[in-house]
């Protein structure tokens, strides 16, 4: 699909130099294993797709052949794993957050998602005299935040009934979902909708929209939640932000290497 000149997802439809040549075959063959496909992706010559491949293949970047498939060599798989763990997630994080703090004049949390609990890693305020103060270093259970039950919406409901019985559901609130139905029923609407409320849940007086943020594997292992008082935002007011709270984890996804 072509779009103001470029190819959905990759490089100019007809790459020129020998470098371009290189790059659009080394994407192509990165997403796609079958070699008709690499070719119709890079938009090359036949020729030309086979000659670059076969360097690909003596150099490591790239394995596999016509009859089985093309994969990432392990030159590739071993630079990427590097270049994955090395990646500092708040530094990657923070003009996200820092940009939505700006817009919405709310706190906004990055936090780190466990089997059980959330953990708040880095927090932004807004500038009002009265807001939601910074979590960080704070931890919680998934189903009391916002940010727990994004995740939590994204696993089936045979995990959610271990979590719940693991954990016995405990009560931060009044507000909180202690019982496993209610709590799963809940999580259905997050999933379709792509975000999770926390109207109360977790603190009294506090509500939240969170997103869940997703690492180059497709795991839910972060959450962002953009935060403020019940008395700025009464009942689900807070829901107007859904929209940007969802696109901004998206945004940090994509630089986790998450593939949209």
């Amino acid at each position: 699909m072509e779009r103001d000149g470029q190819v959905s997802g990759g490089y100019s439809p007809r790459p020129q130099t020998a470098s371009e040549k290189t790059l659009a075959v080394l994407e192509a063959a990165l997403l796609n294993s079958r070699f008709t496909d690499i070719v119709e992706a890079a938009q090359l010559p036949k020729s030309t797709v086979h000659r670059i491949l076969a360097m690909l293949i003596a150099a490591g970047f790239i394995t596999g052949d016509a009859e089985h498939g093309f994969r990432a060599g392990r030159r590739f798989t071993h630079l990427a794993g590097r270049t994955l763990t090395e990646l500092d997630v708040v530094a990657l994080a923070r003009p996200v957050i820092e940009d939505l703090v700006a817009d919405t004049q709310c706190t906004v949390h990055l936090a780190e998602v466990g089997p059980e609990t959330v953990d708040f890693v880095f927090g932004a305020e807004s500038l009002r005299p009265y807001r939601v103060r910074s979590r960080v270093g704070l931890s919680a259970p998934l189903h009391t935040t916002g940010v727990g039950k994004a995740v939590l919406s994204q696993r089936d409901v045979t995990e959610v009934r271990d979590y719940a019985e693991h954990t016995g559901l405990p009560a931060h609130t009044d507000a909180t979902l202690t019982v496993v139905d209610d709590l799963i029923e809940d999580l259905g609407r997050a999933s379709k909708r792509g975000y999770a409320l926390d109207l109360g849940e977790h603190e009294v007086g506090t509500v939240c929209v969170s997103a869940p943020i997703f690492n180059h594997r497709g795991e839910p292992v972060y959450g962002l939640s953009i935060s403020s008082l019940v008395v700025s935002h009464p009942d689900a007011a807070i829901e107007r932000f859904a929209e940007r709270a969802v696109s901004a984890a998206a945004e940090i996804s994509e630089l986790l290497g998450a593939r949209r």
